[in-house]
């Protein structure tokens, strides 16, 4: 099996429980002392490892809760999804990809059923990045099934349809990675390599590490571990239309607008999503953002110049224990806070 599993090695993303929050890098300023007892108080939520804070490119804040560390990488679960989107939209910009509307059929074709549901001809990548392929999900309580498969492509596209492509948002994970799948067959490269090569100019931007299944395609949308400064540097440069420090275009800012354009909601949560990215107004603000299982969160409010990542503990579903809740209204405040 080509894959190195994250959840095997402990020492890479666990580190040993302090019973009180550290700051990582003290940072002096008006906007950092009002930081100071939100997050203070953010140590009473227990899964929480990280938070960071950047207004204009300056970090305000990044702080570290019960051993979490914000140069240590971290598994960022259903977050690396939002990573994804953008290499997706710089495939499409370099031609790697035709656009969000080219079938995925054809660049899949080796691994679908041997009788096919005509349907699987009509689902777009543009399908696949907005979770309205139409498949059953593999997300959920069919997630554990579905990782057990020999071939996690193929058994992707076996689910049978519970709607038509375009149509309801059903989340799932085996969508995000057929992405990952026809990246890797569309370039050559793997999915690893064209991250690097292509977000490699964002400052202090690096993975870790990240799984891959058995046919060695990297996991779209799960098990990617990264320092939170580096997922900063990444959601930074969304913000600033795809542009690094030195001001070089790394992703065209056309296609973070398509990512940040809803087109369906959430049946969960009501949040509108776009491709890889979820939407919801928070202290009267439109925020676009990312949100891995246990707490993995990043943020991106353009009209204040801001964004935050928040690292938490990967042992239980943020949705269910309210721990997200939480987080989304520390975000509020934190983005109040800042005026």
């Amino acid at each position: 099996m080509h894959r190195r599993s994250l959840l095997a090695a402990p020492l890479l993303l666990l580190a040993p429980r302090l019973a009180r929050a550290q700051s990582e890098s003290p940072i002096h300023s008006d906007a950092a002392a009002r930081l100071t007892p939100l997050l203070d108080r953010a140590a009473a939520f227990e899964p929480l490892r990280t938070a960071l804070v950047m207004r204009a490119g300056e970090t305000l804040a990044a702080r570290g809760y019960k051993g979490g560390r914000v140069d240590r990488p971290a598994n960022i679960k259903s977050a690396s999804k939002s990573i994804l989107a953008m290499l997706v939209g710089i495939a499409i910009d370099k031609g790697v990809l035709e656009g969000a509307d080219q079938k995925i059929a054809p660049l899949l074709r080796a691994d679908l059923p041997d009788d096919p549901d005509p349907r699987l001809y009509e689902i777009t990548i543009g399908h696949l990045l907005s979770m309205q392929a139409g498949l059953e999900r593999t997300s959920g309580p069919s997630y554990g099934q579905w990782i057990a498969s020999r071939n996690w492509v193929r058994a992707a596209l076996a689910r049978p349809f519970v709607d038509a492509p375009g149509g309801a948002m059903l989340y799932s994970t085996g969508s995000t990675h057929l992405l990952s799948a026809i990246l890797t067959r569309a370039s050559g490269r793997s999915t690893l390599a064209l991250a690097r090569d292509w977000l490699g100019a964002i400052e202090g931007f690096a993975i870790a590490d990240w799984e891959r299944d058995r046919q060695g395609i990297y996991f779209g949308g799960n098990q990617m571990a990264m320092r939170p400064t580096a997922l900063l540097a990444f959601v930074e440069c969304c913000r600033k239309g795809g542009r690094n420090r030195a001001g070089e275009q790394v992703i065209p800012p056309a296609w973070i607008e398509q990512c940040w354009t809803a087109r369906t909601a959430s049946r969960f949560t009501g949040d509108a999503y776009g491709y890889g990215w979820f939407a919801r107004e928070i202290a009267g603000t439109r925020v676009h953002y990312g949100w891995g299982y246990g707490g993995q969160m990043l943020y991106v409010a353009p009209e204040r110049a801001a964004c935050l990542v928040m690292t938490s503990a990967t042992d239980a579903p943020a949705g269910r224990t309210g721990h997200r809740d939480d987080l989304h209204a520390l975000a509020g405040d934190l983005l109040a806070a800042l005026g």
